[in-house]
């Protein structure tokens, strides 16, 4: 069924929800941007909202995409929003205390008191995520924040990965739009993907290929990108050593080792366990003896390498322009990442730059996150925003994208393909009537979108909107029309 049909046979279904009245309805008051300033604010951020609109507004697009690039450390969210965020146990607790508690309760007799405890501290970690990205002004950097745990993906149901992927999303936002070496370094190092890729299990002697092999295919060089096998094995011998130490006591190594001997939080290197002969991965001679160091050069090495910046920035490319980016765009933006060491933001520059950004404004299908998003953010109140993320959540689950949902290395797909069969967008039906309610907290009633946040509507779509008998009918319908479907 295609999305145009779909959308008819809703509206004329007489299913949807007739719910509140249209007086209680209160709507933005949102400046109208141009349909170009929105096409771009709609893709630059999770969506167009009044607060985001107002802002753009007010700088102009050139600083309002300066601001977008290079936003400042803090988040500077609503008073109400940063209130929710800091009342969770994942903000309040220092993560090491966070793992204490879990330890002590996994070493106890009760395990479902255990299990109930991960299970809420990972729904934790996704509720601030979430409160970020809906309420954030800085909309580039949360996209960008979500891409990158999706290209470094960690799993949660993996051992005890629920209480680690929160701590992990949280290493990786500081560089969402600095360096990928720093970033590369920041994923390859943490005890949750070292976990979840049985790095732990590697060391001299006993080698486990699997994050090696996912550093090569996934997070740098890519499928195409030049390594052998030879490789694989030759980038696990340098990550021999180093693992996971949940516990407050160093590892025992042997006294001539103890200079290499290294740990940062709950990631370990033990020297004794790593393989301390010359490397060579591709075609690079790597000197042994370096423990930590040398596992740093070598993370560095990959980086740089023109494989990396084409496997990367072709990435990029089909999160912000097309399921097929064009070569001659992904060879301008590898060339730009190589020349600026790396440099996302820069690199994004060039790629917002490009004449193929704009021709694909408007074009690129949402996936779920950006949809459930994008819709929210149609209804944001900065006076009275929403801070109960239990809908939003399970109208990810219902769309099959959870947060750190996903259970393979590979990260969900970022092409239309995935998303945009007929179960899928029945789907989006059920959840657009749900959607179209929030929120609606007793005695607050449903909120309208500002239909000025949205790119200009066809003849039909319009004629379909005119049917709507209340404002929650309209609402729904909005959400479900085809221009919905795409930012």
């Amino acid at each position: 069924m295609s999305q145009r049909r779909a959308f008819l046979t809703v509206a004329g279904s007489g299913a949807l929800w007739l719910a509140g009245c249209a007086s209680g309805v209160r709507r933005s008051a949102a400046r109208a941007l141009d349909p170009a300033d929105l096409a771009w604010l709609d893709r630059l951020t999770w969506g167009a909202s009044a607060a985001s609109a107002d802002d753009w507004a007010a700088r102009g697009r050139r600083s309002a995409m300066q601001t977008l690039l290079h936003p400042p450390a803090q988040a500077a969210l609503p008073e109400p929003v940063q209130r929710a965020v800091d009342a969770l146990s994942v903000s309040r607790l220092a993560h090491p205390a966070l793992v204490a508690e879990l330890e002590t309760l996994r070493r106890g007799d009760d395990r479902q008191a255990y299990r109930q405890r991960l299970v809420a501290v990972s729904r934790e970690a996704a509720v601030r995520s979430l409160l970020h990205a809906l309420h954030s002004p800085h909309g580039l950097r949360e996209q960008m924040v979500w891409f990158w745990f999706n290209h470094f993906n960690v799993g949660q149901t993996k051992a005890n990965l629920r209480l680690l992927v929160g701590d992990y999303e949280q290493a990786l936002r500081p560089h969402a739009l600095g360096r990928f070496r720093d970033l590369l370094v920041a994923s390859a190092t943490h005890a949750a993907m070292l976990r979840y890729l049985d790095n732990e299990q590697n060391a001299v002697g006993r080698i486990n290929e699997n994050h090696a092999r996912e550093l090569l295919e996934l997070h740098t060089l890519g499928v195409d990108g030049g390594y052998s096998q030879r490789d694989v094995q030759e980038l696990a011998r340098v990550l021999t050593g180093l693992g996971v130490n949940f516990s407050d006591t160093p590892a025992r190594v042997a006294p001539r080792l103890q200079p290499l001997y290294h740990r940062e939080g709950f990631t370990e290197f033990h020297p004794g366990r790593h393989d301390l002969g010359d490397k060579t991965v591709l075609g690079q001679w790597v000197k042994g003896g370096r423990g930590w160091d040398e596992i740093l050069a070598q993370l560095g090495a990959l980086a740089r390498h023109p494989s990396t910046a084409r496997h990367v920035c072709r990435r990029l490319a089909v999160f912000l322009v097309a399921d097929e980016p064009p070569p001659a765009l992904v060879d301008r933006l590898s060339q730009r990442f190589l020349a600026t060491d790396g440099d996302i933001a820069q690199t994004l520059e060039t790629l917002i730059a490009a004449p193929e950004f704009t021709a694909s404004l408007g074009r690129k299908f949402k996936d779920p996150v950006h949809y459930v998003l994008s819709a929210l953010r149609l209804v944001d109140d900065p006076q009275a925003p929403l801070t109960d993320m239990a809908p939003v959540m399970a109208a990810l689950n219902r769309l099959g994208q959870p947060l750190f949902g996903r259970t393979t290395p590979d990260g969900y797909p970022l092409d239309a393909s995935a998303w945009n069969g007929s179960g899928q967008m029945a789907a989006r039906f059920e959840v657009a009537r749900t959607l179209s309610r929030l929120p609606a907290t007793p005695p607050r009633p449903a909120i309208a979108p500002d239909e000025r946040l949205l790119r200009p509507l066809s003849e039909r779509t319009r004629a379909v909107l005119a049917q709507a008998t209340t404002p929650q009918d309209r609402h729904a319908l909005l959400l479900s029309s085809p221009e919905f479907m795409l930012r």
